[in-house]
């Protein structure tokens, strides 16, 4: 197989690396990759949001399969262009990837069946926001709706921090489109748990369970990050747990 993978970070590295070992593959190509990813798979001067041209390079090189790390090219609709020009790829379409790109999207998505989540609520409006944040007070939550590499969250012990929260986002618009709405939401207490699954829309199959490490400082403590590690499977998943 010939296979190209999507993106230039530890997640495609990691990829790479599990790839390169099996004897079934006779190319690894990365768009647009690293350094290090270049010790593993051919790198291709093509960025992970050029979608058209990522599928041009895929039919020209005959790619078996494509894989994609970012949520961006996956927010924007790759799985659905590649399909529809015949292409293999793994990802979630445009339509499924909502569930990633838009926190409010997800949000609603969970209240409207019934999946137990922290109460919340969603703002176009900065004024309205504040408001709503000096009505429940802190510790508070305050998120960017859209992409913002991880870094859209902000965990408020104060007002004061909350209220900034919100200016960084909407007025600020340290994130640009991506903080136009927010999502304001009660702190959650507890372990953070991934739990990785594979799923067409019928069947699910899942896979280990991962914690991810976003603080930028030992401790747990700073601003959070797209990820300063992870390790699975997570040791707080217990058999009982896992089941649910």
């Amino acid at each position: 197989m010939k296979i190209l993978v999507v993106g230039s970070g530890g997640r495609e590295h990691a990829l790479l690396w599990k790839l390169s070992q099996s004897p079934e593959i006779r190319g690894l190509y990365c768009a647009p990759g690293n350094g290090g990813i270049g010790e593993l798979a051919q790198l291709v001067d093509i960025g992970a949001e050029d979608i058209e041209s990522l599928a041009e390079f895929a039919e020209a090189k005959d790619i078996d399969l494509t894989i994609v790390g970012p949520e961006g090219p996956l927010a924007k609709g790759i799985v659905d262009i590649f399909e529809k020009r015949g292409l293999r790829i793994f990802g979630p379409t445009k339509s499924a990837a909502r569930l990633e790109s838009s926190k409010a999207f997800s949000k609603n998505l969970l209240k409207k069946y019934h999946i137990p989540t922290g109460q919340f609520a969603v703002f176009d409006d900065a004024q309205a926001a504040r408001s709503y944040v000096r009505q429940v007070g802190a510790p508070i939550v305050i998120k960017a709706d859209g992409l913002c590499g991880g870094k859209g969250t902000i965990v408020a012990h104060t007002l004061s921090e909350a209220l900034g929260a919100i200016d960084l986002l909407m007025e600020d618009r340290i994130f640009r489109q991506a903080g136009e709405r927010i999502v304001v939401e009660e702190r959650l207490v507890g372990e953070e748990v991934s739990m990785i699954v594979l799923t067409d829309g019928a069947t699910a199959i899942p896979l280990l369970t991962s914690q991810d490490h976003k603080r930028l400082l030992d401790g747990d403590k700073g601003p959070n990050t797209g990820g300063m590690g992870a390790y699975a499977p997570a040791p707080v998943v217990t058999g009982t747990l896992a089941k649910g």
